[in-house]
């Protein structure tokens, strides 16, 4: 009998742990229609702008962008790279940054880009003094990588209550579901705290350590005019981290369509070269 009742309880134990952890399952990820999705789609450089905006001005603070350099926001197919295109009414060329797909431009060597130079210089980053040899501070070149916001993880750590807040170079690479997972993770907060972790439905655990980052609308002021609601920045910052992860993206889906179409055509000439060598031959 006390075997019996100790199956029993073992068994109900399993089964509780079994609803307890489906009820902490994260929630997949919202569909979301970002541009870039599928074979054919292309980034949609304004909101990959906006993105670059959110990322500076709200999550910079804590994650860093270590693959990244300020350069390769200007090279080509960069939010901002500039591009001498042709005004049609006028017929003289002017100046464009993060020229959308499908549109054709003489490309600025990112070293001319003024843009991108006046995005570095807004940073700080670490530094020797010459003449001293003591750290200091100087303001970011083209060639710098993008700014860590501590100096080790150590710093990292102690900030943000223990977590380490990771490196979003590549993160809609690591995370499945890609940016639609960045976008539901920063509007899947539920508003409830347990200690010094928040709910968050998008989360595995439902508990996540960071704060919300897009706690309220108007955090960013965007310079193209666009309201700033949770949404859409949101939205914007997984198009940029999008970018960040996979900046030759528009190239290589490009190339595969020259690809499939050389193959058709290809399978085409040797249906026919097929046709005209067998033919009147039986078989």
């Amino acid at each position: 009998m006390l075997r019996g009742i100790a199956i029993a309880a073992v068994a109900s134990a399993a089964l509780f742990a079994g609803v307890a952890l489906a009820a902490n399952e994260a929630e997949p990820p919202e569909a979301y229609p970002f541009s870039f999705n599928g074979p054919l789609g292309s980034y949609d450089m304004a909101a990959v702008q906006r993105g670059f905006q959110v990322y500076s001005q709200v999550c910079s603070t804590c994650h860093s962008m270590e693959h990244l350099a300020y350069r390769n926001l200007g090279e080509p197919g960069g939010p901002f790279a500039e591009y001498r295109v042709r005004n049609h009414e006028t017929g003289e060329m002017e100046a464009r940054v993060g020229l959308p797909a499908g549109e054709h431009g003489e490309y600025v060597d990112v070293v001319n880009n003024p843009y991108v130079r006046a995005i570095a210089a807004g940073f700080q980053v670490p530094d020797i003094d010459e003449a001293t040899g003591e750290a200091t501070q100087r303001p970011a070149r083209i060639s710098d990588h993008f700014r860590k916001p501590f100096a080790n993880e150590f710093a990292a750590r102690a900030a943000n209550n223990g977590a380490l807040p990771p490196d979003l170079s590549v993160i809609t690479s690591a995370r499945e579901g890609g940016a639609a997972y960045v976008r539901s993770l920063l509007l899947g907060y539920t508003g409830e705290q347990r200690g010094m972790q928040y709910v968050n439905n998008h989360f595995a655990g439902r508990l996540i350590s960071m704060p919300p980052p897009l706690a309220a609308d108007g955090l960013v002021t965007y310079s193209d005019g666009t309201p700033s609601t949770r949404e859409q920045m949101a939205t914007d910052v997984a198009s940029y981290l999008q970018w960040a992860a996979d900046p030759h993206m528009e190239e290589r889906k490009a190339m595969g369509v020259q690809v499939l179409a050389f193959l058709l055509v290809l399978s085409g000439l040797l249906y026919l070269a097929y046709k005209a060598v067998w033919r009147g031959q039986s078989h």
